[in-house]
């Protein structure tokens, strides 16, 4: 990639070949805005001496907060809760990894800078990456960050997984999963999601749950089957960033890989979208059907509605099979009135295309059902 993104301004990153590979922040701001986090590592949020309330805590690396480290905030909260408590995380780097268990219910994590750049959390396991015991973690155990608990939301917070391929050449399994999501009810806003491959696990607890997701305009990048998994998620006004590979095949990797399950009318919607990337034209497809091991009855569910598509695109060959036995065409994607040089359909059998009365039914309200996203 190159050194500036768009989306990005400034060049910030990471110390390392790793953090420059996601194009990822880690040089504290500058001028003002390095002086006024030093002053108010906490923004408008408060701070340990004039708490919103009983229920924020503070997290700050630096050691001014309640907590150093997210994992230990996030612990320190009370299991199911009446009434949901609001982590305020300082600017910084929070190399760590962070389970927010099924009883954390309610839980917000609220960047202070109010600018994703500043709140990094990060770690670099691999599904094939040496487990202290033995074994290795497989994909679901190399996310940096697992949420299992209901009603989560995050706010301005990078979540990233910076292990490389070329760092770790003896390993085979590189999946790297920087965030998987499995509570009901989970909001994202202006949120970043960096890795390579696997990088947006966005699941469920159980293939009999239907857990339902809301993003928006938050920034998700990586090359293979970058956002990934069975739930109902809504992706509104997001950009989808394909990275480029040193690698001589074709496709480079796929955006998409749902697995949602048959009996969910619900799986990805992507609306009001931009997928772009400084990869080749044509070298990525939009998605792939993943029917997994635990679920072969899987029947994966993508619609892409009023997005931008990318010259990055294969307008050609935009789906792929993923599994011998299971070809894309019996999966339930459709497209509507996409726009951008990769939404073009020079073969109109490969990229089926919804009627208006089909896409009035796959709308972001009816993903969500009752439920309003508190973003």
């Amino acid at each position: 990639m190159s050194p500036q993104s768009p989306l990005f301004g400034r060049r910030r990153t990471l110390a390392g070949a790793a953090g420059a590979a996601l194009g990822l922040a880690l040089v504290p701001a500058v001028g003002t805005e390095a002086g006024a986090a030093t002053r108010h590592p906490f923004g408008p949020y408060g701070s340990p001496r004039h708490r919103r309330n009983e229920r924020t805590l503070y997290v700050d690396s630096r050691g001014r907060g309640d907590h150093p480290t997210v994992q230990a905030a996030v612990s320190a909260t009370p299991d199911a809760p009446e009434r949901g408590w609001t982590l305020v995380i300082a600017a910084g780097t929070y190399r760590e990894t962070v389970l927010v268990p099924q009883a954390k219910t309610g839980l917000t994590l609220l960047g202070a800078t109010r600018d994703a750049r500043d709140v990094v959390i990060v770690f670099d396991n691999a599904a094939g990456t040496p487990k202290p015991g033995g074994g290795t973690y497989g994909t679901s155990g190399s996310a940096t960050t697992t949420v299992q608990a209901d009603g989560f939301t995050a706010a301005h917070v990078t979540f990233a997984n910076d292990w490389l391929r070329a760092g770790h050449p003896e390993i085979t399994a590189t999946q790297a999963v920087a965030v998987k999501v499995m509570g009901d009810r989970s909001a994202f806003e202006a949120c970043h999601f960096l890795g390579h491959q696997d990088t947006l696990y966005a699941d469920t607890l159980n293939l009999a749950t239907f857990a339902r997701q809301y993003y928006r305009r938050c920034h998700i990048e990586g090359d293979v089957d970058f956002v990934f998994g069975r739930a109902t998620a809504v992706f509104d006004r997001c950009e989808l960033r394909a990275l480029t590979r040193d690698v001589s095949f074709l496709p480079y990797g796929f955006v998409f890989a749902p697995s949602t399950a048959a009996a969910n009318p619900y799986g990805y919607l992507a609306t009001r979208c931009r997928v772009t990337g400084e990869a080749p034209g044509g070298s990525y497809g939009l998605a792939r059907p993943w029917r997994p091991s635990s679920d072969p009855t899987a029947v994966p569910m993508l619609t892409v509605r009023e997005t931008w598509l990318g010259p990055v695109i294969d307008t050609t060959a935009p789906y792929v099979n993923m599994s011998s036995g299971y070809p894309w065409q019996e999966a339930r994607f459709g497209e509507y009135r996409d726009s951008g040089p990769g939404a073009a359909i020079p073969v109109p059998e490969n990229r089926p295309q919804l009627t208006p009365g089909q896409a009035a039914g796959l709308t972001i309200r009816a993903h969500l059902g009752d439920w309003s996203p508190p973003i």
